[in-house]
C-alpha cells in the first residue's frame, strides 16, 4: 500500500510538470489572461448582475471592454517605442546624427575641472568615448530594429497566442468563480493560509497593473510632452521609455530626463535644462507622490527597495512580465515566512 501511494504521488508530479511543460510557450498569453481577468473582474460582475442569466454575454462584453481599455493602447505604445527606436537607429546609422560631433560638443562645454577629470578617466579620450557611446546607441537601435523585424516574422505564433489569451481571459470571466474554488481545494494548505495568499497575490496585481501602469502612462505622458516642447526629439520615444522606467521605484523616469537636462545644461541652452528640471522634479515628482498613495497604497505592504530589486530581477531573469512576477514571488515569499514566524511563535494567522 506505501508503494502504491508513493507511486500515485510520483505519478502526479510527473504529469504535473508535463502538463506545465505542455503551457510553458503560452505562459505569457495565460498570465496576463489571469491578470487582466482579475482586474476587469468587478466591473464583469457588474456586468453580470445587469445581464442576468446571459452569463456568456456578461463574458464576451468584459473581453471587449479589455481589449478596448487596456490592450489596443498597449499594443500602440509598443508598437510606437518600436517604431520610433527604430528609425533613430537609421538616422544614427546613416550620418543623419553625428554623435561624433555631439560628443566632442559636450566634451568641450565641461568646466575644465570636470574635463581634466573625464580625461584621466580610462575612457582613452573623446575618440574612444564617442566610439562607446555610438555602439551603446547602435546595439539599442539594432534591438528596436531587430524586434520589428520578429514581429513582422512572428506573426502567426502573435496572434496564437494572443487567441489563447482572449479565449482563456473569457471562461475566466464566465467561470472564475468556481475556478477559483476548485484551485482552492486542490491547494493542499489551510483556508486560513489560502485566504492569506490570495488576498497578497489580489493586492499586488491591483497594486501593480491598476497602480504603478496608471502612473507610469502619466509619468510618460507628461515627459514626452515636456521633451517635445523643448524640441528634444525623438519625444514620443523618450516618452515611452519613461513609462518603462517609471514602472521602477526610487529611480523612474528621472533616468531620462536627468541626462536629457545635463545635455541641454552642456549644450549652453540653460533655460531648457531649468524647464526640464522643474518639469521633472515637480510634476512628475509630484504625480508620483499625489497618485501613488491613492491608488496604490499600501496593498503591496513591501518596501520600496524590495519592490525595485524584485522588478528587476524580474525583468532581468524573464523579460517584460518579470515586473509583474517579481514583486508576486517577493509577496508570496515574505507572506510564507510572516506565516512561518506567526505559526512558531504559536499565533494564529489572520
Amino acid at each position: 500500500m506505501p508503494l502504491q501511494r508513493a507511486s500515485f504521488y510520483l505519478l502526479i508530479v510527473l504529469v504535473t510538470i508535463a502538463f506545465g511543460a505542455i503551457l510553458l510557450p503560452f505562459y505569457s498569453a495565460i498570465l496576463w489572461a489571469v491578470v487582466l481577468a482579475m482586474i476587469f473582474f468587478p466591473l464583469h460582475s457588474r456586468l453580470e448582475a445587469k445581464l442576468g442569466s446571459w452569463r456568456n454575454t456578461a463574458a464576451a462584453l468584459s473581453v471587449l471592454l479589455c481589449i478596448c481599455v487596456a490592450i489596443i493602447p498597449g499594443f500602440l505604445i509598443l508598437s510606437s517605442l518600436v517604431q520610433q527606436g527604430s528609425a533613430l537607429y537609421r538616422r544614427i546609422d546613416s550620418g543623419e546624427i553625428d554623435l561624433g560631433k555631439m560628443v566632442q560638443e559636450l566634451h568641450d562645454a565641461l568646466p575644465l575641472l570636470v574635463r581634466g577629470w573625464v580625461d584621466r578617466l580610462d575612457l582613452g579620450g573623446a575618440g574612444l568615448l564617442h566610439e562607446r557611446v555610438s555602439s551603446t546607441l547602435m546595439q539599442g537601435g539594432g534591438f528596436f530594429a531587430g524586434h520589428a523585424l520578429s514581429l513582422g516574422q512572428n506573426t502567426l505564433e502573435f496572434f496564437v497566442a494572443f487567441g489563447v489569451m482572449l479565449y482563456l481571459m473569457f471562461f475566466m470571466f464566465r467561470d472564475g468563480r468556481s475556478i477559483a474554488a476548485t484551485v482552492k481545494d486542490a491547494l493542499p494548505l489551510s483556508d486560513a493560509h489560502t485566504a492569506r495568499f490570495a488576498s497578497k497575490l489580489t493586492s499586488v496585481i491591483h497594486a501593480t497593473v491598476r497602480g504603478t501602469v496608471i502612473i507610469a502612462l502619466i509619468q510618460g505622458s507628461i515627459g514626452g510632452i515636456a521633451f517635445w516642447i523643448l524640441g528634444l526629439e525623438p519625444a514620443l520615444l523618450w516618452g515611452v521609455l519613461m513609462s518603462f522606467l517609471s514602472l521602477l521605484p526610487a529611480v523612474g523616469s528621472a533616468l531620462i530626463w536627468i541626462p536629457a537636462a545635463i545635455y541641454l545644461a552642456l549644450a549652453g541652452f540653460w533655460m531648457k535644462a531649468m524647464v526640464l528640471v522643474a518639469v521633472g522634479a515637480l510634476v512628475i515628482g509630484l504625480v508620483d507622490n499625489l497618485l501613488r498613495p491613492r491608488l496604490v497604497g499600501r496593498e503591496a505592504k513591501l518596501p520600496d527597495y524590495v519592490i525595485l530589486i524584485s522588478t528587476i530581477g524580474g525583468i532581468s531573469l524573464i523579460g517584460i512580465n518579470g515586473f509583474l512576477i517579481g514583486p508576486l514571488v517577493a509577496v508570496l515569499f515574505t507572506a510564507a515566512w510572516q506565516i512561518f514566524e506567526r505559526e512558531e511563535e504559536g499565533t494564529s494567522v489572520p
